[in-house]
């Protein structure tokens, strides 16, 4: 992704989501770094916090991330049709409930 495409979402999708006080936890992908993203996010009173460089374990969307590749390995796909089809199979298996720990083990309260 790179950050004009970043910045749409952030001003188009993201924002209009936000509202004063909410907290928008970002990585250090520099696309997400990029003039106007702050702003988008700080204007409707949210705040904007970077993750430390380096740590995917303060980053729930990294273990979902390492469940997804171990599921697409067991199954051995040989064909994009396939890949396709196996990735929505493998994002059907990942329960709410899941996510939510995974939000907890990033020392998250999704709540």
């Amino acid at each position: 992704m790179n950050g004009s495409a970043f910045l749409a979402y952030a001003e188009q999708v993201l924002a209009p989501e936000l509202h004063p006080g909410d907290i928008v936890v970002m990585d250090n992908l520099p696309a997400h770094k990029i003039s106007g993203v702050r702003e988008a996010i700080e204007k409707l009173g949210a705040r904007l916090l970077f993750l430390p460089p380096y740590s995917p374990d303060f980053n729930p969307i990294e273990m979902a991330f390492s469940k997804l590749k171990a599921l697409l390995r067991k199954a051995a796909t040989r064909t994009i049709d396939e890949l396709w089809s196996v990735v929505a199979n493998c994002l059907a298996a990942f329960t709410a409930e899941e996510c939510r720990h995974y939000f907890e083990a990033a020392g998250d309260d999704p709540e």
